[in-house]
């Protein structure tokens, strides 16, 4: 079965600085021996993500784009905290190995992770992947379970009371995307006052029983069982997690 998203080489402007992450590396994670390799994952711009590999063992390189950020955006440290936190009860999360500050290293933090293999799903189909319904029947209905599964946490109790504010959160989300809407509107395209008013209405109510979202939660940025696709191994990209 291929590997759906094999990292290839590193795009113009976006490498690492192979010694300095190499002598972190070493000093940080033990065992490690001999050359360093670094590969890039040809998805995904919002974080850049590498194939690091050293003495055998392969690891997942997260850090921002490269330029101005904003200050809030892209934030690895918090990444880092939720994967720290998810991993340990809810197999789904890969293993965080390292996380620094350190903007010396790389030119700005960034964090690794255990690299688990398998095929992500994009816009065609690797042959001979769920090819039949239901192939893919059985694995929508994993996605579900697994989503339901992640929401079902004691997010207090395995370390993460402090990551969103729950309180509120549906009017933030809603009158956030009316603000933008009106804020970028053009002549061209209808005002869509109507159905902002809708929204706005229709609010559910403050839920009683607030839970972890992972809030880009879709196929690609899940990890399939390279032996059985029905099979999700992992679930990625973390940086808009909340509560």
């Amino acid at each position: 079965m291929p590997h759906h998203d094999t990292p290839g080489d590193i795009r113009p402007g976006e490498g690492l600085p192979t010694d300095a992450l190499e002598a972190y590396l070493k000093d940080t994670l033990p065992g490690l021996e001999g050359p360093l390799s670094i590969a890039q994952y040809p998805s995904g711009a919002s974080n850049l993500t590498y194939l690091v590999s050293c003495s055998g063992r392969r690891m997942v390189l997260r850090r921002p784009p490269m330029g101005t950020k904003a200050v809030t955006a892209h934030d690895m440290g918090r990444e880092y905290k939720v994967l720290s936190a998810l991993h340990q009860h809810w197999p789904y999360a890969p293993r965080p190995l390292a996380y620094t500050e350190d903007i010396s290293i790389v030119g700005s933090p960034f964090y690794l992770m255990e690299h688990r293999e398998g095929i992500i799903l994009r816009k065609d189909l690797p042959e001979g992947v769920l090819d039949t319904p239901q192939k893919l029947r059985a694995l929508y209905e994993r996605f579900v379970e697994i989503l339901a599964a992640l929401h079902q946490l004691d997010y207090t109790a395995i370390g993460l009371g402090d990551l969103g504010k729950p309180a509120g959160y549906v009017e933030r989300q809603v009158l956030g995307w009316c603000k933008r809407f009106r804020a970028a509107h053009t002549p061209d395209v209808p005002d869509c006052e109507a159905i902002m008013a809708w929204l706005v209405t229709r609010m559910p109510a403050e839920s009683d029983r607030p839970g972890i979202i992972h809030n880009d939660y879709k196929f690609d940025n899940i990890v399939l069982d390279p032996e059985d696709p029905r099979r999700i191994i992992a679930v990625l990209d973390w940086e808009m997690a909340t509560i």
